[in-house]
């Protein structure tokens, strides 16, 4: 089955570019587009795509309102990648605290942006960890935030849990992780979900944002 994309962008040269990058891949498909964030919820409930790809700036619903809305009012939303012009913006960590699964650079090469979309659906790693470790240090809170820790104190997260919490902080996939800590694939795995379970994420993106908001991984 295809990775199914809805395309979100006021830009229409944009969307266009998109959609010619994305459909030359015999593995992706785009099923709709939108102009603005307020018209995703309705495209979305009746398309059912795996991956919104979705512009952080527009003007009547921006990407980062458009991305609560739908985790608030869609069952198994889909994954949302956040489309931006500016690697280091606040937008992007806004929508990404808002559970935006990562982001795209709009000057992204074709291979970048089929990239981007393919492991977003996957969720097995960190789209640009090292991107997401700045965006931390600048407009995270310095030593986190009392409701970040909150959240990680109660979550008591076992040594070995918050092992695998600061290799996917540092972009590791699953595989990765598990030759680092000499484990099988699938006991990380295990572990992974544990660690979502316990912050309350539903993704492993946003497990490292919490891990950076909170303190409990130093984003410097």
């Amino acid at each position: 089955m295809p990775v199914t994309v809805l395309l979100v962008d006021d830009e229409p040269l944009v969307r266009a570019g998109l959609r010619a990058v994305l459909e030359a891949q015999p593995d992706i498909e785009v099923v709709g587009e939108a102009a603005d964030g307020a018209a995703v919820i309705p495209l979305v409930r009746r398309l059912r795509p795996d991956v919104v790809a979705m512009d952080v700036r527009m003007p009547l619903l921006d990407g980062i309102e458009a991305t609560r809305a739908l985790l608030r009012t869609v069952d198994a939303p889909p994954k949302i990648l956040v489309v931006t012009t500016f690697e280091n913006d606040e937008y992007v960590y806004g929508a990404l605290r808002a559970g935006a699964d990562g982001f795209l650079l709009k000057r992204a090469r074709p291979a970048e942006i089929v990239h981007a979309v393919r492991l977003v659906a996957e969720g097995e790693s960190l789209l640009f960890p090292a991107s997401v470790r700045r965006l931390a240090a600048e407009y995270g809170e310095e030593g986190g935030s009392r409701a970040a820790r909150a959240v990680l104190e109660r979550a008591r997260l076992t040594e070995r849990e918050g092992e695998v919490l600061r290799l996917m902080a540092r972009g590791l996939t699953n595989a990765e992780i598990a030759a680092r800590l000499v484990v099988g694939t699938e006991t990380v795995k295990s572990h992974v979900s544990a660690v979502l379970a316990k912050l309350g994420a539903r993704d492993r993106t946003q497990a490292v944002i919490a891990a950076y908001e909170s303190g409990f991984v130093a984003p410097g």
